[in-house]
């Protein structure tokens, strides 16, 4: 939801079992995972507020 309101914020979905070199890359052990700026990420569904939490932490 990021990606649409924010010309910032790039999302991309992979499919994992079609590219295992990215699987294993970002340890991709369970659904979704999400990778922000390749060194902060998070495993399952999360709440609105923990995921920006994240994002914030991750970028500063």
């Amino acid at each position: 939801m990021a990606a649409f309101v924010s010309d910032q914020v790039v999302g991309d979905m992979v499919e994992a079992s079609e590219f295992p070199e990215l699987s294993e890359r970002f340890d991709v052990y369970g659904v979704p995972k999400t990778v922000i700026n390749d060194t902060g990420s998070m495993e399952g569904a999360v709440p609105e507020t923990a995921f920006l939490e994240k994002i914030l932490q991750t970028i500063d």
